[in-house]
Parts: structure tokens; sequence; C-alpha cells
């Protein structure tokens, strides 16, 4: 019996130790589990239970004009965040919060429940509502300070700046395509807490500092900028017109001056505005270009030598390619007239010939040689392609319709890069939107030279068709576009719009593009309106909007007149200033302006002339048609009141008229302006003339 015990005793002895062999493996097995497939995860939330790391942001680089001044900066705002952890009461917390900062209770209140050592309340509130949470004092919340994208000058270069989401980074425009040089690196306030979430007295606080964005210096001109988007808000309530587009460029370096659509939104508040809007037209939509096209079919045509200057065609009106009728602009044709003229007069059936001779092979040669069907790889988000039949595919009836503009879709970008490369005798530039990224201290970080692509034409040819350019505004569709004492070259454009079963009628798209001075061009611009109501002929409102714009910005930049007393007199006996006829009869308007050599069209019933196009003082050519409205004005009485020049330099009052919308006419060649006609505090009709006496 005795030895039957001590077996059994031995037994229990041996499995008792095997239990305790099989829990101490397990033990051992667990801790190198988590000593070595764990430890990463234990750290990291041990330091979630001590550490609490605080965001910094850092500030955001500013965007500026190419002469420094501002068009994006960022203001400093304050966020409010929360340490769930040192929150002692959660839903009183969560009720005072949501009262000041309008936010549903339930929702704050299961968020500051969550297991997490920080998350943010409400990012980026006003200054009046910050000061509200910093009074209440409550356990686990504070304030940080962040960082606000604000744009000084509201809508302004809208589409090319871009707005920028609430962690501040770049969403839209050169903020998202410049994004990794303006957004900086955020930087964190470190601080140690004991098991109880009090603040450790002498632990080792850390401060990451946040380094600051690079600034960006943009390409554009603010000045130019202004006065292109001012006479967009004109041309818009003129036309009615369903969106328009206007892209000044220079072709010697290929920096883009002024970049504007209409409609456009504030990024200040783009959230509330229409995301159709965001959308860059000038870059992301193409369009056909009608007769402004014929500069390219002209310069491939003249650079082939398939045609020369002063070789006859005639145009009966029409001509027939493939079993289809294709007719000219003009009813029964122009007749007999040299290539010249056929670029003056915009004649169709001339240039369907010209582009026949050319062929496929030549045609889409320079197709590749202007960049069209390829983006031009500017800095700006959305860049389309543009639309060209392939090669392969093309027909003699798609050369006879692409020679005169259709067939074909551009982007408003394209066409004014392939027009800065003929006035830049032939040589294209890649369009660029920035010209260098400056650090802080104001070192440069990278830099921008003129990006050459390629020589489309040689010189010879270029400049040969530079001068049928000028003879086209001279001569030619392009009168409106003539600026008194300056050599203009340009081409007018009116397409029909394409829909879903073919061309729309009714529906047109009015363009001008041109440069000046013609014989060494400093400007390029291209002026695009997209469905007029009334006029659409792009002559008749694209052109006067060219001019307009050029004649400010000619002055603005300095560019003396160059045109002989003798060619500026002939030229006079062809133009002739528009009077101005508002407040009269129809038939006393009438009769006034047809003794100045002009036509009358009245749009209207009323009994009295409201508004006219072109306004009082314009310089047009004989016989051109004036438009009367008998309703309601296109402009409000007295909308701009005139600001106060006096004393200031040419630069500064032509600055501070532009802003407001209103033109200068210099007098003198003084420092300083001692008085001004009509004067500070008196009302003008947006484009006014401002006189200024310099001494």
């Amino acid at each position: 019996m005795a030895s039957s015990s001590h077996v059994t005793i031995r037994k229990r002895v041996a499995c008792l130790f095997l239990l305790i062999a099989v829990i101490m493996s397990g033990l051992g097995f667990r801790l190198m589990y988590l000593q070595f497939y764990k430890s990463n995860w234990l750290t990291e939330n041990a330091l979630d239970q001590r550490v609490r790391d605080i965001p910094v942001e850092a500030k955001r680089g500013t965007i500026f004009d190419r002469n420094g001044r501002e068009l994006g900066v960022s203001i400093s705002t304050e966020s409010v965040y929360a340490i769930p952890a040192e929150i002692v009461d959660v839903e009183g917390t969560a009720a005072r919060l949501a009262a000041i900062l309008t936010l549903d209770r339930d929702k704050l209140a299961a968020k500051l429940k969550r297991r997490q050592a920080f998350t943010w309340v409400k990012r980026k509130v006003d200054r009046e509502i910050a000061k509200e949470i910093h009074m209440l004092n409550l356990p686990g919340i504070g304030l940080t300070q962040e960082n606000q994208r604000y744009y000084p000058n509201d809508n302004l270069a809208a589409h090319i700046l871009g707005f920028t989401g609430i962690d501040s980074q770049g969403l839209d425009g050169v903020e998202l395509t410049f994004d990794s040089y303006l957004k900086g690196r955020s930087g964190s306030i470190v601080v140690e807490y004991d098991a109880r979430g009090q603040e450790i007295p002498y632990a080792s606080h850390q401060f990451i500092k946040p380094v600051e964005g690079h600034n960006i210096y943009l390409t554009i001109d603010i000045v130019i900028q202004q006065i292109i988007e001012r006479e967009l808000e004109k041309v818009m309530q003129d036309t009615k017109a369903q969106a328009a587009t206007i892209i000044a460029i220079e072709p010697s370096t290929g920096e883009i001056l002024a970049l504007a659509n209409r409609p456009d939104y504030n990024p200040n508040s783009f959230a509330e505005f229409s995301p159709k809007l965001w959308r860059n037209i000038a870059v992301s939509n193409a369009y056909e270009p009608g007769s402004t096209f014929k500069i390219l079919t002209t310069t491939a045509a003249l650079g082939e030598k398939v045609v020369s200057l002063n070789e006859r065609f005639f145009d009966p009106g029409s001509v027939e390619v493939q079993g289809r009728t294709i007719h000219c602009w003009k009813d029964g044709g122009h007749g007999s007239q040299t290539f010249q003229e056929v670029v003056e007069n915009s004649c169709n059936v001339g240039f369907v010939n010209v582009g026949l001779r050319l062929g496929v092979e030549s045609f889409y040669k320079y197709f590749t040689a202007f960049g069209l069907g390829k983006h031009t790889n500017v800095d700006l988000p959305g860049e389309a392609k543009g639309i060209i039949i392939e090669q392969s595919q093309v027909k003699p009836i798609n050369i006879a319709t692409m020679s005169m503009g259709q067939s074909i879709a551009v982007t408003p970008l394209q066409l004014v890069t392939a027009v800065a490369a003929v006035a830049n005798d032939g040589q294209r530039l890649r369009p660029q939107i920035v010209r260098e990224v400056r650090g802080k201290d104001g070192e440069i970080i990278r830099g921008f030279t003129p990006d050459i692509i390629n020589q489309v034409v040689d010189v010879e040819t270029a400049q040969e068709v530079k001068k049928v350019l000028e003879s086209v505004v001279a001569n030619g569709t392009g009168k409106n576009a003539y600026i008194e004492g300056f050599r203009i070259a340009g081409k007018t454009g009116t397409a029909q719009k394409v829909g879903a079963g073919g061309y729309m009628p009714g529906k047109y798209v009015a363009s001008f593009v041109g440069f000046a001075p013609a014989d060494k061009p400093q400007i390029v611009m291209v002026v695009i309106i997209d469905e007029p109501v009334g006029l659409y002929y792009g002559g008749q409102i694209a052109a006067p909007v060219f001019t307009g714009i050029m004649n400010d910005v000619l002055q603005y930049l300095k560019i003396a007149p160059k045109i002989t007393e003798a060619e500026t007199s002939t030229t006079k006996e062809t133009h002739v200033i528009v009077p101005s006829v508002i407040n009269l009869l129809v038939a006393e308007a009438t009769q006034e302006l047809k003794k100045s050599g002009l036509s009358v069209r009245v749009e209207e019933a009323g009994e009295r002339v409201a508004d006219q196009i072109p306004k009082p003082g314009s310089r047009i050519p004989k016989d051109s048609s004036v438009l009367l409205y008998t309703m309601t004005p296109r402009y409000g009485a007295g909308e701009i009141t005139v600001p106060d020049c006096t004393g200031q330099s040419l630069r500064e009052a032509a600055d501070t008229l532009a802003e407001v919308g209103l033109r200068i006419k210099p007098i003198g060649v003084g420092i300083k302006s001692i008085r001004q006609e009509p004067l500070a505090g008196s009302k003008a009709l947006p484009g006014s003339e401002i006189t200024m006496y310099f001494e």
C-alpha cells in the first residue's frame, strides 16, 4: 500500500511540474512575442499615453506677380484641438464647444470619447470664436496656430492662382502645380505627461520648428491682369456672352503676362461656387478657332512656297470639294484678288484652294511644328490637347475645312502660343506662368529661362506673315483693332459652335488674335467671346476689346508710337471718331452717325438711345456699323468714383486708375501730376479716360 501511495504522489508531482513547465513555456513564448513582434505597437501606445504631439503647421509660401506684388498670402488663424485623456466632463465639454462652434453636440461627444492622444475639434476658426474658446479654459481643449490662405485681390487671376484645402494643400492652379515648393514642412510641440494625465514638470519637452514654404514669382503682371479683367467684365456685360477668355503672352520669352476667364470665382470662398466655375477654360477647353486659324494656314503656305502674296485667285462665292459646297462668308464672293487680299478679306474660297495645294503631309508637318494636338506643358493643371483628325484618316474635304479653321479644335493657350511663334520670327517657346522660386531669404531655388521648342518657319517667312497680318488690320477685316500711332497685326475669327448634332444655329464664338508692335512684337493677345447675343462677328466685338486692352497695355509698358505723321494722316482719312448719341432720339442719333460716315443698327424698340457700341470717342474705320440700344444702358450711370491721383507719378497714376477700370491720358512730361480732369470724387463710366496733367 505504501509503495502504491508513493507512486501516486510522484505522479502528482510530475504532473504539477509538467503543468508549471507548460505555463512557463507559454509565458516565455508570450514574452518573446511581445518583445519581438509587438514591441513597436507597445512603444507607440506607451508614447500615446505619455507624450502629446501637437502639430504646428508650416507657413505656406507667398505668391507674387512678376514685380513682387502679393497675389496669395498666408495669414495666421487658430484651430481648436482636444486631448481626450485630459477631458474631465466629456458631455459638458461637448455641449459648451458645440454651442460656440455650431457643431453637432452628440457627434462631438462621441469624438471626444475616442481613445486617441489628439484630435481636431474645428480647424481655422474666426479670431472672436478663438477668444471665446480660450476664455472657457476647458481641460483637454486647446488652441494652436495655423495658417489660412488669403487672396487679397479676391477674384483677380483666380484661374491662375487656384486655391488650397483645409490642410493648406494646393488643390488647383499654381497652388497645386507648385505645391511641393509652397507647402513647407510642418513642425510639432512634444509634451510628456504622467499616468494621471498631468504635465511632467521637468520632462524634456521638444519643439520641432516648422519649415516655411518657398515663395513663387509668377510671370503675370498684375496691372495688365487688371486691365484684361476690366475689359472682360465690360464685354460680358455688353454682349451677354456665355463665357469669355483673354490671354496675353510675351512672344520672345513665352511668359504669360495675363490670363483670365469669365465666368470666374473667388478663391477665398471657392466652396461657395460651382466646381464648373473653377475650370480654367483658357487651357482646358478646346474650340474650333475659325478664321484666326488662317494665320497658321498662311504661315504653312508661305513656308512651303506653294503660294506667293501676289498670286491671284478668283472667288465666285463658293467652291466644291468632294461633292460638298463650301461658301465664302461674303455673298457673291470676292472676285479676283491676290493672296494678300485673300488674307485681308479672310476669303474662305481662297484658303480652301491654298489648303488643298498644301496637302495632308505638309499641313500636318506644320500642325506638329505649331504644337497642335499636344499639351503646351504650361505649369497649370487640367490642360487639354485639342482635337485633330488622325493623319491617316484625313480626306480632301477635311483639309479644305481645316484650312479655314473648321474640323480642328485648339485651346486658347495653344492658339496664342502658335501665333506668338509667328510674332517671334518663327521660334516657338513653351508658355510659362512661373518666373522663379525663391527661399525666405531671397535666394533663388529654381529659375525659369525661355524654353525654346522649335523653329516653325524661317525668319523671312515669319516676317512676311507679320506684314500680311498688319495689312489685315490696316486694310482688311481687322480694322477695328487699329490703334493710332502703332503698327498692329492680327486676324479676326467667327466660328459657329459645334454641338452633338453638328453646328448649332445662332451660336457663335467671336475672336481676335493679334500682336503689337507689328514690326517688333512685345505682346501677343487672344480675345475669345463665347455665344455673344446680338452681334457675333469677331471683327465687330472681339477686335475692339483687343484695341481697348492693347492701347492701355502699350502705354503701361511705355512703348512709344512709331508710325510717321504721313502714315498717321493717311490712316486718319479712313477712320472716324464715334460721336456720342446717348440720350438722343433714334432718328437724331442715326442722322448724327451718318454725318460721320457710319452706318446704324438699332436694338430694341425704345424712343431714345440708352447706350451705344462702340463707345463715344472710339476711332473706327469709315462705313463701320454702330449698334444702338434704346431700352436699358449697358452700364449703370456713375458706376465708378474717380480716385485722386494728384501728386502721383505717371506709373502710379496709371496703376491707380487701372485698378478701378479707368484709362489715363497723360499731358506733359513732369514727374508728378498736378491736376486731373474729371476731378477726384466725380463719377465716370468704366473705361473712361482721365486726363492727368504732369509738371
